[in-house]
């Protein structure tokens, strides 16, 4: 009588490896109980792993492109340098994982909980991400090009020398997150939450930040030429020494901010409340 495929998984990435190349069928690890085991190198492209638990597993370089994780557990799992290309894991849980140089690029990871997770210099460009958990999460220096973080939650993620360029983070949460130096062309920030969010210096050329909470936070240095801030919440938000040419704050409130040497050359402010809002060494 034969092992059925957890069974096989147990004795190890090699004997797993040697048992799959004889099978016709895609794995089916659905359920499977396959915590803190050694996976390291193991083949699982294609798998069904929906509602596996994998907690504390190590998966460093494993293959698991195109598996299907819907509803797993990968809490504390270590997946340094795997590859999760085209994975579905809608609603899965990653917390704490690690995730150093994952390849993720055009997987669908909807509702999962990725937060305290370590994303540095991960790819995660075109993920589908919406409404994903990644408070705490560190992304620094990640490629997350025209990722889908739609009423994402971002609180204290580090996202600084990221690519976010043509991102969506339309009504996502990123109080007190880090952008510092991040590349923000064309990303979307359309209602998103700012409060305290730290972009000092960022490359945000024809961003949307229309009708966003940007209250005290720091832009200051920031290229942000013909960007929109439409209707934008920036009290005593910090835009020193920002370029600013041809940027639209049409309908902001700009109450009590600092726009102190800043490039005004085109800046559209009709209708914007400029009350307290600081201009020293403005060039308009």
């Amino acid at each position: 009588m034969g092992v059925n495929a957890d069974e096989m998984l147990r004795r190890g990435a090699v004997a797993w490896l040697e048992w799959r190349s004889h099978q016709s069928e895609v794995p089916d690890l659905s359920d499977a109980k396959l915590i803190d085991l050694n996976l390291r190198g193991a083949d699982l492209h294609d798998a069904n792993l929906r509602r596996s638990n994998l907690t504390n597993t190590k998966l460093v370089a494993a293959n698991m492109r195109g598996a299907n994780l819907t509803n797993a557990l990968l809490d504390g799992a270590d997946l340094v340098n795997a590859d999760l290309r085209s994975i579905e894991a809608i609603t899965a849980s990653f917390t704490g994982a690690d995730l150093r140089r994952v390849q993720l690029a055009d997987a669908n990871l909807m509702g999962s909980n990725l937060s305290h997770t370590d994303l540095r210099d991960a790819d995660l460009a075109s993920l589908q991400a919406i409404a994903i958990d990644l408070t705490s999460a560190r992304l620094r220096g990640a490629d997350l090009d025209r990722i889908d973080l739609h009423r994402a939650t971002l609180c204290y993620t580090d996202l600084a020398h990221t690519n976010l360029a043509h991102a969506n983070l339309s009504q996502a949460i990123l109080t007190e997150a880090e952008l510092g130096a991040a590349h923000l062309y064309r990303a979307n920030f359309t209602q998103a939450r700012m409060r305290s969010s730290h972009l000092v210096r960022i490359y945000g050329v024809l961003a949307t930040f229309d009708r966003a909470d940007l209250t005290d936070a720091d832009l200051s240095w920031a290229n942000l030429t013909k960007t929109s801030f439409t209707g934008a919440i920036l009290h005593h938000t910090n835009l020193r020494g920002a370029d600013l040419a041809g940027a639209d704050f049409t309908g902001a409130d700009l109450t009590g901010a600092d726009l102190s040497y800043t490039n005004l050359r085109k800046t559209m402010l009709d209708r914007a409340n400029l009350t307290d809002t600081l201009f020293t060494g403005a060039m308009r």
